[in-house]
């Protein structure tokens, strides 16, 4: 399994939000895509998931452009799970999860029992099976966010695209879906994530890449890329990057010297990535 962007342009009818997007993701690897908010990054997915047609490039899945395959077979290869929303209809954690079965099933079929088997194994491994007859609205919002794992994971999908999968989870369920991408790796499935937090992508990522204004600025692994000087440029803040004593992975930290003034990144008028860091 392969995808590959090549010069992608991106954005919505009438307003380009990005462009010159080129990247590859093959089967077992973990692809991140860090930056400011507002830069564009779900965006790019919308894109790659078929949501929103390319402005220009070329973006291929196995060889085949996406915009030609049928939105069935895309869910049979590729899952998502954006970003946590509000909730409006109260089915149960288990139903929402069963949704993820939909490309599976016959259009006039019901979920067989092998399906429910599937959901039923996928909420004991995120955890979550306890919530299996809550209702999707009555749960907090980090164990929504569980659910929309789930829900991806019973897609039995090739990919799964996640749009900052960990930003409203505790510690400790961060550390659980973060030991999920690292399982899916080692499995073979290819993962493509955004995430505010560098130190994610130290633990988990094949590839990072770093996006500001709708560009992706550098690209390569996480010790190449993560530098202090790139995060600091990136985000417009000080940060320290070290690898603590016991543990293989490095820590990503904000170096906090000064009252932090002035917005910086994708929100201020001017672009950190071709300004001078103070």
């Amino acid at each position: 399994m392969m995808l590959n962007a090549v010069d992608l342009a991106f954005g919505y009818p009438g307003r380009r939000v990005g462009s010159g997007a080129t990247f590859s993701v093959a089967a077992g690897e973990v692809f991140c895509l860090l930056g400011p908010n507002g830069c564009g990054k779900t965006t790019l997915f919308k894109t790659v998931l078929g949501l929103l047609p390319a402005l220009g490039g070329r973006l291929d899945l196995d060889g085949t452009p996406v915009s030609s395959l049928s939105r069935r077979h895309f869910a049979q290869r590729v899952a998502y799970v954006p970003q946590a929303t509000a909730a409006h209809f109260p089915f149960s954690v288990f139903d929402v999860a069963l949704m993820g079965r939909v490309s599976r099933i016959g259009t006039f079929d019901r979920p067989s029992a092998s399906d429910r088997a599937i959901v039923h194994e996928t909420l004991i491994r995120l955890g979550i099976v306890h919530l299996g007859d809550h209702p999707y609205t009555e749960i907090s919002g980090g164990e929504r966010q569980m659910t929309l794992v789930a829900r991806a994971l019973v897609q039995r999908p090739a990919m799964i695209v996640m749009d900052e999968p960990t930003a409203s989870l505790d510690f400790g369920n961060q550390a659980r879906i973060l030991s999920q991408i690292l399982a899916l790796k080692g499995e073979g499935i290819a993962v493509v994530l955004s995430t505010h937090e560098p130190g994610h992508a130290f633990a988990c990522a094949s590839t990072v890449a770093l996006m500001s204004a709708g560009t992706i600025v550098a690209s390569g692994t996480p010790d190449a890329v993560l530098t202090p000087e790139a995060l600091s440029r990136l985000y417009g803040v000080d940060v320290a990057v070290a690898r603590l004593a016991g543990i293989e992975q490095q820590v990503c930290v904000p170096v906090l010297r000064r009252p932090i003034l002035e917005p910086r990144g994708d929100a201020g008028s001017t672009r950190p990535w071709d300004s001078a860091h103070p």
